[in-house]
């Protein structure tokens, strides 16, 4: 059987800084292909934000040809106008994608959280650990703005849900999922 290469680019939406990531995957593997952010902080005009969110995401999708998209849900506050902007940054992403014929998959914040962690309360940094251990990333190599580690695990859920085997395993709690997974874990 002859497994083919996929690249999922996540993206976690945001006004101020945007995070991506993307992994490579070949059968019931992932490797971390990029991550990084689009950092708007310094423009003030909220509609070149958007010009350069599209920008940015073109360039990114441009660079890494990915096979997918997976894109984080806005979540539901009670800020209205932060919800707005939020989604508006996120449809902008959405129509890059859409401009380069790149199916779109959508995930609920908790969803991913859970998907990484088991968790769906887990913390950024509780999800940033999960992937650097999942993706063996070196401590160098993670970035400052979790935005960034939010969109790997767009990606990396997206690849659980994909119907990867792993996904598709029962378990019955920690000590099975370990005793199911010996060669996932890393003794430090």
């Amino acid at each position: 059987m002859i497994q083919t290469e996929k690249i999922i680019l996540g993206i976690d939406p945001g006004t101020n800084v945007m995070g991506y990531g993307a992994i490579r995957c070949l059968g019931n593997h992932a490797d971390l292909l990029a991550m990084g952010v689009i950092d708007m902080r310094k423009t003030s005009d909220p509609y070149l934000r958007l010009g350069h969110i599209y920008k940015r995401v073109s360039g990114v999708i441009s660079e890494y040809l990915p096979d997918e998209l997976a894109i984080e849900a806005p979540f539901f506050g009670k800020n209205v106008q932060s919800m707005l902007k939020l989604g508006r940054a996120q449809g902008v992403a959405i129509a890059a994608a859409i401009q380069h014929d790149v199916p779109i998959h959508e995930y609920a914040p908790l969803k991913i959280k859970m998907a990484i962690t088991g968790n769906g309360q887990a913390s950024k940094e509780q999800v940033a650990g999960m992937l650097q251990r999942l993706l063996h990333i070196p401590d160098e190599e993670m970035p400052h703005l979790l935005d960034a580690t939010d969109a790997l695990g767009a990606a990396y859920c997206h690849f659980l849900q994909a119907g990867r085997p792993e996904s598709q395993a029962n378990y019955h709690g920690w000590k099975d999922f370990i005793n199911k997974n010996k060669d996932r874990l890393c003794n430090r």
